[in-house]
């Protein structure tokens, strides 16, 4: 209805709703809205102040959509400041952009009201009669059922294709989606940070990274790797790059039933390196470095303290000339040694001298390489008769597979082929996890000259590495030769440590030669 004041015309908002942000970017919906809106505000003589679009669905609830909230704010700026109550109308296109739920539609209906607002739709009349109410509810509901029907339906197509190998969620960090001729949307790396999250899972996996602290110091340390707005990572992103099948080639969603779906995509790491991490999650980490550890104290969190048998904090003292001096020393109250300072050259300068003792002389060297021979060959011949076993339980796990399968088709109850499927899964699995390890086992990638020769540069002189000055590189000597912490005594000194097997059959080489020689001449020696 022509508003008859021609003096003042009837003030109008517009209201355009698309579904997605991808249909207001790729489509002409909101605008194709809006201009037959305008068209029939012109026709009706009202002015049109402003116009919210929304390019969310908001599930039917319209206060979950930024233009209907600002719409609303605006009724209510507006009626607060004006001196006559006039009310607006607020114009939409077709009764689905309103609100396609039935109870959502009736609030809205009411807080238009409480705002002195009419509603006009270009392809329904609103009536305020029980007939009008009637029809217009039995509309609302039928927008409601479409969309409850639309989401339906794509669950299920997008559970369908979940189950036959495919991404269908928001790409993860490391991936991008990629049209493919045989595949339709597929997942492919995003590099550099594919090669990135790849580094940071093998780095935790074999211990490199040993502590999810220190997988999220690596991310926020590659530029590429990407941040939030105060230029870090957030733990919980870590913790799901962690547990996440995706990265080994495996898709999961527990709701919808899929458990362990073996994907088209390119996994990042393997199935066994992703079972390393969770088991690392499990049991924790042994010498988890802290963020304050610096290049002035690499041995800080390393050394224990001989009275309490906790690690050694490390830190600057101002003497009365305003000198620095390096000290070690012990935090918990309750230990005999708390608050006592330790010179760091005399726990650095020990540790010096023990590590440069690992280095053993030529003929240890000769020793440890015909040792080293005979073991590569032993595990040769074990890996070809591990590589058997592995064909005889994958052919059995093919064969339960295939027993299992032959149930499902008889099957009728919902509750066991839901337990079928899920075994079969779980079979699929190990399936893949045994044909992984024979790939890893049909032959070495290297020659033992070329893994001893890799190793040697380590073994023949830890204290290279550890003398360059390098923190990542004095943290891997840590690892790498021993197998714990190193106990440090105020009274005593640095502790006999535990070092890793290489190092220790060396050592007890070195015994073995010490006792064997003898001493120089016939007689016995003198002083």
């Amino acid at each position: 209805m022509k508003n008859n004041n021609q003096n003042k015309p009837q003030r109008a908002v517009i209201y355009c709703r698309v579904s997605s942000a991808k249909q207001a970017r790729e489509g002409h919906g909101l605008e194709s809205q809006e201009s037959r809106c305008r068209e029939y505000a012109a026709a009706q003589g009202y002015q049109v102040e402003a116009v919210f679009p929304d390019d969310v669905s908001g599930g039917g609830d319209f206060m979950k959509r930024p233009g209907m909230v600002a719409l609303l704010s605006y009724l209510d700026a507006q009626k607060s400041g004006q001196e006559v109550d006039e009310g607006y109308v607020v114009i939409f296109d077709d009764l689905k952009r309103f609100a396609r739920d039935t109870e959502f539609h009736l609030k809205l209906r009411k807080a238009f009201q409480a705002r002195d607002a009419r509603v006009e739709c270009l392809n329904f009349k609103f009536e305020d009669t029980p007939e009008g109410k009637f029809i217009e509810t039995i509309l609302a509901a039928q927008g409601a059922l479409e969309r409850e029907q639309n989401g339906r339906q794509v669950s299920q197509k997008m559970r369908a294709r979940m189950k036959n190998g495919y991404w269908v969620f928001q790409a993860p960090i490391g991936y991008r989606y990629e049209k493919s001729p045989a595949h339709g949307k597929l997942l492919v790396r995003n590099e550099p940070v594919a090669s990135i999250v790849a580094e940071a899972l093998e780095g935790y996996a074999c211990g490199r990274l040993d502590s999810q602290a220190e997988v999220k110091r690596f991310l926020e340390s590659q530029p590429a790797f990407p941040k939030n707005a105060f230029g870090t990572v957030r733990q919980q992103e870590v913790t799901r790059l962690l547990v996440r099948p995706i990265y080994a080639g495996f898709l999961c969603h527990e709701d919808w039933g899929i458990d362990w779906v073996q994907g088209h995509h390119e996994p990042l790491i393997s199935l066994s390196t992703f079972e390393k991490i969770q088991e690392r999650r499990k049991r924790g980490a042994n010498a988890p470095a802290r963020k304050n550890i610096s290049e002035d104290f690499p041995l800080r969190g390393f050394v224990l303290c001989g009275d309490c048998n906790t690690p050694l904090t490390a830190g600057w003292s101002t003497s009365k000339t305003s000198k620095k001096h390096p000290y070690y020393f012990c935090r918990v109250s309750n230990c005999a040694s708390y608050g006592k300072s330790i010179r760091r050259d005399d726990i650095e300068g020990e540790f010096a001298t023990m590590l440069k003792s690992l280095r053993p002389t030529k003929r240890l060297f000769e020793l440890a390489h015909a040792m080293f021979r005979q073991a590569w060959a032993q595990r040769r011949q074990q890996a070809a008769n591990l590589l058997t076993d592995l064909r005889k339980e994958q052919a059995k796990i093919e064969k339960q597979i295939e027993n299992l399968l032959d149930r499902i088709a008889d099957a009728e109850d919902t509750a066991i082929l839901k337990a079928y499927e899920t075994r079969i899964s779980r079979l699929q699995k190990d399936k893949h996890a045994l044909t992984e390890e024979r790939q890893k086992m049909a032959g070495p990638a290297h020659t033992f000259e070329d893994m001893f020769e890799l190793a040697i540069g380590f073994l023949r002189n830890p204290w290279k590495l550890w003398d360059s000055g390098q923190l990542k590189l004095q943290r891997t000597v840590l690892r790498l030769a021993f197998s714990e912490r190193i106990t440090y005594s105020r009274e005593t000194g640095l502790r006999t440590p535990k070092t890793t097997l290489p190092f220790k059959v060396l050592g007890d080489f070195m015994e073995q030669n010490a006792m064997m020689v003898e001493p120089k001449g016939v007689e016995p020696s003198t002083s």
